[in-house]
């Protein structure tokens, strides 16, 4: 099957979204189909070889956050040849109501088309507002995904339509067998390991994101800390993503800075070392967020979660049992919270156990099956049209009358 996948958000900058298209097309690849990649991407981004760059994107408030996107007219000559070019029999669609590349594939792509939505926002005026200009549009995708219920329930109630609920996938495998750093571990951990007592006044807590972005939470585990450190003053926060490492800290008390240590950005492989290697992973995150694929890495690595409850990251939780959950923001809540679960290592490891069985269910081996049985009935459906669109030409060619 010759497949096309439309990426809204620039290739040259890591995101959820991002990972989900690289590791979807791959997965195909491996199976033996052809795929293209669209994406917006900086001349000077290494891209794989499946990868088309549709030209530099520039920054845009969405959802929360700042996407780098890309459009105009321009972009919209080069979807057009990307189209040409490719003779693809399925074309899936990432986000098609950004105004990116999507929203311009949709508009100038013939044949099936799928359209997967990964974004949970209850209250878009925006998307609202311009209902009218994506209706066309819309009304061209021949099957809707989306990454969550929630996810599901925005285009219910922005765009109308349904969808079918398919998440993120991740490999799983890859995150499991993965080695952790003796470094970046606690000394409770290396001990263990050793044979060691241990000493059980400390733990390693890890978060990735982007440091500066305050929906993924950062501030509110800053916040936290002090009181997880005067309990546990040999606790270690490491800290992955981009941004200034400065300001991040400087809500926190002088001598305490020192417990957090940032690494920037990671590779995948480093990504995964990190999960394998912290005796709890916190994401804090305050709102905006469909689905949680941090969380998925983290249960695959074996990590105890600790999560907001954002109805997002509940699910992906299974509402609390592969993962403890804390309100939201609540800065009291989530240090009450880590400090029990750093002094209790059967409930850490009752939380790997659970985790890693719950995770199978995102794994590409089933959620890329699921997106090929969507592109295999839309593909199906759009053979079916076409033979009977052309029984129907030749019989009015040949004045015959239809069968009833």
């Amino acid at each position: 099957m010759r497949i096309g996948i439309v990426c809204p958000y620039s290739w040259d900058v890591p995101g959820g979204v991002q990972f989900h298209i690289r590791d979807l097309a791959e997965y195909f690849i491996r199976l033996g189909h052809e795929v293209s990649v669209l994406a917006p991407a900086d001349d000077d981004t290494p891209l794989p070889p499946y990868v088309v760059s549709a030209g530099r994107a520039v920054p845009v408030p969405y959802n929360g956050s700042v996407a780098r996107l890309n459009f105009g007219f321009l972009s919209a000559a080069r979807v057009r040849r990307w189209l040409h070019d490719g003779a693809f029999d399925v074309i899936h669609i990432h986000e098609p109501t950004s105004p990116s590349l999507g929203l311009l594939t949709c508009w100038a792509a013939q044949g099936p088309i799928v359209a997967t939505f990964h974004t949970s926002n209850p209250r878009s005026r925006a998307m609202i507002a311009a209902y009218a200009i994506l209706q066309a549009a819309l009304e061209k995708i021949s099957a809707r995904i989306a990454v969550s219920e929630y996810a599901r329930r925005t285009l219910v109630e922005h765009l109308g339509g349904d969808a079918v609920v398919i998440p993120n996938g991740v490999d799983v495998g890859f995150f499991a067998e993965a080695e952790p750093k003796p470094e970046w571990q606690s000394d409770e951990a290396r001990s263990s390991v050793e044979g060691g007592g241990g000493r059980r006044e400390g733990g390693t807590i890890g978060f990735i994101g982007r440091i500066d972005e305050p929906r993924k939470g950062l501030p509110v585990l800053m916040r936290a800390l002090p009181r997880i450190l005067a309990a546990r003053p040999r606790t270690r926060l490491l800290v992955a993503g981009r941004g200034d490492e400065k300001e991040a800290v400087a809500s926190l008390p002088a001598e305490l800075r020192s417990r957090v240590e940032f690494l920037g950005m990671i590779s995948d492989e480093d990504k995964a070392r990190f999960l394998r290697s912290v005796d709890l992973y916190v994401a804090p995150n305050t709102g905006g967020e469909s689905f949680g694929i941090i969380l998925v890495e983290a249960m695959s690595a074996g990590a105890p979660v600790l999560a907001s409850d954002l109805d997002a990251f509940a699910q992906v939780l299974d509402q609390g049992a592969a993962g403890e959950l804390f309100a939201t923001e609540d800065a009291d809540a989530l240090a009450e919270a880590a400090l029990r679960l750093l002094a209790d290592p059967e409930r850490r490891a009752a939380l790997r156990e659970r985790g890693s069985a719950h995770v199978r269910r995102f794994d590409w081996s089933t959620v890329g099956a699921d997106i090929l049985s969507v592109y295999e009935t839309v593909t199906a459906g759009a053979a079916a049209v076409a033979t009977d669109e052309r029984a129907t030409g030749l019989r009015a060619r040949f004045g015959l009358a239809a069968k009833d």
